[in-house]
């Protein structure tokens, strides 16, 4: 019997020493240390995320998959050591396509963390490029620094003929390193192309030139081991970086659209509804039921658009129109594309709580 009363004690005490082996193990993964080989230079931070820049074709498949590390990421980049002392941190090796805003609140974290040190002169990301628009807004919105943070990756891997992640790696911790490039914001940089975080978009599946800001143009370009400055950012958001994240769903409506979808969210439980509707912000008459539905039940709703370029507008007053849904309480989303919108309103939301009035003063 006594063994049988000491036994989870022990198996307890076992537990608890994993538990706490563990624990140390993951902080001292997530720490880093720079590397200076020249105290005159400035120091950068790199924390690698994965995606394509950090993949190579697999030799059975020929397709890529996650097989590069940050420290040899960091090796193939020539000169680097000439621009700036770096410190690696291997923070995750993960295709963007599976990336979550749960995952960006934790790499915001840790860049602040690390951003905030005086030493640090400027922090960059490499980040796979399906969502590195949305991850950059994200830290955009949370980041609390005028220091550069500067997102990069690759659209071919690192086995490619012509990879150009060691190229934009290079721009990036110019970029990371330079007085010119304070107060941007968080960036998208690649190809030499320095875009701002909330406006950028992916624009082309596969060529190298994909990240554009449209009518909003570049902030400015990299070259020669200098940048350029174009553009100034004259519109920032910050919200303070939560414990966690509200759920808030994203349609986007179509002809034919009947709402069902909206309808769904509410009752499972969404916090928040974001609709990327048509033209100015217009929806047909059946999605615009499900819309007031939403509202009807405190459910905080903001319209976007799936045009490219312009801004949500009040401009029709009949039934789904743009003008109608604002004066039934839907939150207009001006130029702000629809995904981004969605990161806003869940920041805003763990800020303010269900309260659409104040969230709305965020999309002002």
């Amino acid at each position: 019997m006594k063994i049988v009363r000491r036994f989870p004690l022990f198996l307890m005490c076992l537990l608890l020493s994993f538990y706490f082996a563990a624990s140390s193990h993951a902080k001292e993964s997530l720490d880093f240390k720079i590397h200076v080989t020249d105290s005159k230079l400035p120091n950068v931070a790199i924390i690698t995320t994965g995606g394509t820049i950090a993949e190579k074709a697999d030799a059975k498949t020929g397709k890529s998959v996650p097989a590069v590390s940050g420290e040899e990421l960091v090796k193939a980049v020539p000169g680097l050591a000439k621009v700036a002392n770096i410190g690696v941190l291997n923070f995750m090796n993960i295709d963007s396509s599976q990336m979550t805003p749960a995952i960006w609140l934790k790499l915001s974290g840790k860049v602040n963390e690390i951003i905030k040190r005086p030493d640090i002169a400027g922090v960059v990301v490499t980040h796979g490029t399906d969502t590195m628009a949305e991850g950059a807004y994200f830290l955009e919105l949370t980041i609390q620094s005028d220091k550069p943070v500067v997102f990069t990756g690759a659209m071919n891997d690192a086995s490619a003929p012509f990879p150009e992640g060691p190229g934009n790696i290079l721009n990036a911790v110019i970029q990371a390193s330079s007085k010119e490039a304070r107060g941007w914001g968080v960036t998208v940089t690649l190809n030499s192309y320095i875009n701002g975080a909330r406006d950028v978009r992916k624009t082309q599946t596969t060529n190298v030139q994909t990240f554009k800001s449209g009518e909003k143009g570049y902030l400015g370009y990299v070259y020669d081991g200098k940048v350029t400055r174009f553009n100034n950012r004259i519109r920032k958001t910050k919200l303070p970086l939560p414990s966690k994240l509200p759920p808030v769903v994203f349609f986007s409506t179509y002809a034919g659209d009947n709402g069902d979808f909206i309808r769904y969210a509410v009752d499972k439980g969404a916090k928040g509804l974001v609709i990327d509707a048509l033209g100015a912000g217009n929806v047909n008459e059946r999605t615009c039921d499900a819309i007031l539905y939403a509202l009807s039940k405190k459910i905080p709703v903001v319209i976007s658009t799936r045009v490219y370029y312009g801004s949500v507008e009040p401009a029709y007053g009949d039934k789904g129109g743009g003008g109608m849904l604002e004066k039934k309480g839907a939150i207009l989303a001006g130029d702000l594309m629809g995904t981004k919108a969605r990161l806003l309103l869940m920041l805003a939301l763990a800020e303010v709580g269900n309260n659409p009035e104040k969230s709305k003063m965020y999309f002002k």
